[in-house]
């Protein structure tokens, strides 16, 4: 039994399970089958049953029409240069859903049109992040010293949909895919807002370069040894946190409560986390290691919050969704193109259905129409 993109069910079962990293046996005990009927099912000698189906989505995590029809060409492309199981199965799955869902709602939505910038050229070095990054705050209408806010509706306005999704503490950072207009990325919601921003800025800068499928795991952590993902690194600080207003304060002076102080309102201000602050104070040569190492070591406390009049934002809380897909889904919804149990799957389960908006009654004399 073969799918409209050629590749068997059945080898579409044996990918799924070999990413869960289950042998036939493992996978025929938990499904009630014998691993002969199993290996059967894997190579196309026995046909599958709609039950037995059922019953092995389940088992892989998967969904039954996921079995059915091929992942987009990038998916296929990220997991033939890995080993079976060796790829992260939970943020693979969230890639994987985010895709197939923005996929079929581009399709059947014209207004929800995405449409990446002409691909750039992976940054050579420290300068030239720091210029793809001044570029890029510049196509966001930011102007030098703005922070940038929102960053999933900017991310939309480039092309990229960002989405969040609770993923637990050992999964990785984010994960970005291209597809055949526009991209979408993932990020882990587990971590905290500032590492959420700081991974979605470096999707950003993955999708600029036209990266076709990333995974990243620690991003704040990166290594300097990989020169890539360093300088990409540098880039997403340097989105979140231009220089110039950091180069109006004197750092070097300022001790103790005032440098505190200082910290809790610029990573406010900018909404970045007090590792990416004292990286960032390093990278423009504004601080020396010992005093970054005081800034990262900065909490910003309830009192701060009241006093300073700060203001507290939590983007990118699981389960988020971009808002220009939401409403692209909302669309398809009312006009019919879907069901409210389609509409639900499409928003990720983040929605009851009481949330949906009441359609009109339909005449008596509808039925015509669909007879």
């Amino acid at each position: 039994m073969r799918n409209a993109g050629g590749h068997s069910i059945g080898s579409r079962i044996a990918e799924a399970r070999g990413r869960r990293g289950l042998t036939q046996a493992a996978l025929a005990s938990e499904v009630s089958l014998d691993r002969s009927a199993l290996a059967k099912i894997e190579t196309g000698v026995r046909r599958v049953t709609a039950v037995e189906l059922a019953l092995i989505a389940d088992a892989l995590g998967e969904r039954i029409e996921w079995l059915l029809t091929d992942p987009p060409p990038a998916v296929v492309s990220h997991r033939n240069l890995r080993e079976p199981g060796a790829v992260d199965p939970t943020i693979d799955a969230c890639v994987e859903r985010a895709a197939r869902h923005v996929e079929f709602v581009v399709e059947h939505d014209r207004r929800l049109s995405l449409q990446l910038p002409v691909p750039q050229p992976r940054p050579d070095g420290v300068r030239a992040a720091e210029e793809m990054a001044a570029r890029t705050r510049t196509d966001l209408g930011l102007r030098p010293g703005d922070p940038l806010l929102d960053i999933s509706r900017q991310a939309a306005s480039l092309g990229l949909l960002a989405f969040s999704f609770p993923m637990g503490p050992d999964a990785a950072d984010a994960a970005s895919i291209l597809l055949a207009t526009g991209a979408v990325a993932v990020v882990n919601g587990d971590l905290k807002v500032g590492r959420r921003r700081l991974a979605i800025a470096h999707e950003i800068g993955h999708c600029l370069c036209a990266d076709e499928y990333t995974v990243d795991w620690r991003v704040a952590e990166q290594p300097d040894s990989d020169a890539t993902e360093a300088r990409l690194d540098r880039f997403a600080r340097a989105l979140l946190l231009p220089a110039a207003p950091l180069r109006q304060k004197s750092w070097d002076s300022l001790d103790g409560d005032e440098l505190r102080q200082t910290a809790v309102r610029v990573a406010s201000t900018f909404r970045v986390d007090m590792s990416t602050l004292a990286r960032r104070l390093v990278d423009l040569g504004l601080a020396d290691r010992g005093r970054a190492d005081t800034v990262r070591r900065v909490r910003t406390t309830r009192a701060d919050i009241v006093e300073f009049d700060l203001v507290v934002s939590d983007e990118l809380a699981p389960v988020h969704l971009p808002h220009s897909y939401e409403a692209s889904v909302i669309r398809l919804y009312r006009n019919e193109t879907i069901s409210s149990v389609r509409a639900l799957d499409l928003l990720f389960d983040s929605w009851n259905e009481e949330d949906l908006p009441l359609l009109p009654d339909l005449p008596h004399d509808a039925i015509w129409d669909f007879v």
